[in-house]
């Protein structure tokens, strides 16, 4: 009898709370400010995947929050150039925006640890170390320099190696090359004698077209078809070394961060988990097929040489030491993430890797 005495009254305890919580919210929502804010993008609309990271952001703080944070998405060049969209928010021009942090390591090397490094981790070690492993801490401290206060955006994983009109098997088949690259891989290709070029999206396919690049990255399959360079170039190299794991950001002004009511904060950054999430998983599901298509189309789907991937990585792993002996900011963050991806890869040795070579044996 006691125990249904409780039942009973946790029932009218439980429906009391339910018609409060009914009555109460529209009030707890009328008392919170309508707030419009603007975001700038790197990223052109007809690259869906990347662009609809900002996208999902901006829905869902709307859902969150009754309409009353309002995040407008604004395609890069829109308001300012797609690689000048942290500028943007650094000097206020928006409040936030959505970016791959690499674009500014003429800044500062830095950035590209907020992002991907040659050799460096891939999108799963990238959200471990930044959600788990004190990355973010760390960034914060790095971009509380620029104004700015910085959230994972999404992750493409492990990138293709670019397209190239004609085939490169040497060192030497890369020097005098003019390609897009972006972040530390196009420092470690200017090592190996390639003229790197930073262009962004919407304008690579045109450089392409003309000539005026003889060679160009993107993200892989599906973006890349969308981009067309297929057309122009037919040798899609793998794997994109310089960027196993590269995430993008919302970068937000630190003191409009500040002025917002801690509820909006809140569904800010759980908007900005699950943009993250699902942009990784839209592109492991879209690129496999667009790889099937590009290659009934004539691609020629070409590995690197180990000659290469070894000059690479030598290369790459100089550039880190004589970057690390001149930048304390770049050395404390890098220091950090090689120890991370070290341990991470001793792991990911023993279960991941192994069932993917076997795998592949037994096609």
């Amino acid at each position: 009898m006691e125990r249904r005495s409780f039942l009973k009254k946790a029932g009218v305890g439980i429906a009391a709370g339910a018609a409060a919580t009914t009555v109460s919210a529209p009030a707890i929502a009328q008392t919170q400010p309508t707030i419009k804010w603007r975001l700038t993008s790197s990223f052109p609309k007809s690259l869906d995947t990347i662009y609809g990271g900002a996208e999902v952001l901006a829905n869902r703080v709307r859902a969150i929050t009754n309409g009353k944070f309002d995040i407008r998405v604004f395609a890069g060049g829109e308001i300012v150039p797609g690689l000048q969209a942290m500028d943007a928010v650094q000097q206020g021009t928006v409040e936030c925006c959505h970016t791959a942090p690499y674009y500014y390591v003429g800044k500062d090397k830095t950035f590209a640890l907020g992002c991907a490094i040659p050799f460096g981790m891939n999108a799963r070690q990238m959200n471990a170390w930044v959600y788990y492993g004190g990355g973010q801490k760390l960034l914060d401290e790095f971009y509380s320099n620029y104004n700015i206060v910085s959230f994972m955006g999404g992750n493409s994983g492990t990138q293709m190696g670019g397209w190239f009109r004609k085939e490169v098997k040497t060192v030497a088949d890369i020097k005098g090359i003019k390609m897009r690259i972006a972040g530390l891989g196009g420092n470690v290709f200017e090592r190996l004698g390639a003229v790197p070029q930073q262009i962004a999206g919407g304008d690579i396919y045109p450089a392409l077209e003309k000539g005026t690049i003889d060679a160009a990255e993107w993200i892989g399959p599906y973006d890349d078809e969308k981009l067309g360079f297929f057309k122009v170039a037919k040798n899609y190299y793998y794997p994109g070394w310089w960027e196993p794991g590269p995430a993008f950001s919302f970068y937000v002004n630190k003191k409009e961060w500040d002025k917002l009511p801690k509820e909006y904060q809140e569904a800010f950054q759980a908007a900005a988990y699950e943009a993250n999430v699902t942009m990784l998983a839209e592109y492991d599901h879209k690129n496999p097929t667009a790889l099937s298509r590009l290659l009934s189309q004539g691609v020629k789907l070409q590995k690197y040489s180990d000659e290469i991937m070894a000059a690479a990585y030598k290369a790459s792993m100089e550039l880190y030491a004589e970057e690390s002996a001149k930048n304390p900011a770049f050395k404390k963050i890098y220091t950090e993430v090689d120890k991370y991806r070290k341990t991470q890869n001793a792991w990911f040795s023993v279960a991941d890797t192994t069932m993917d070579r076997f795998l592949q044996s037994h096609k």
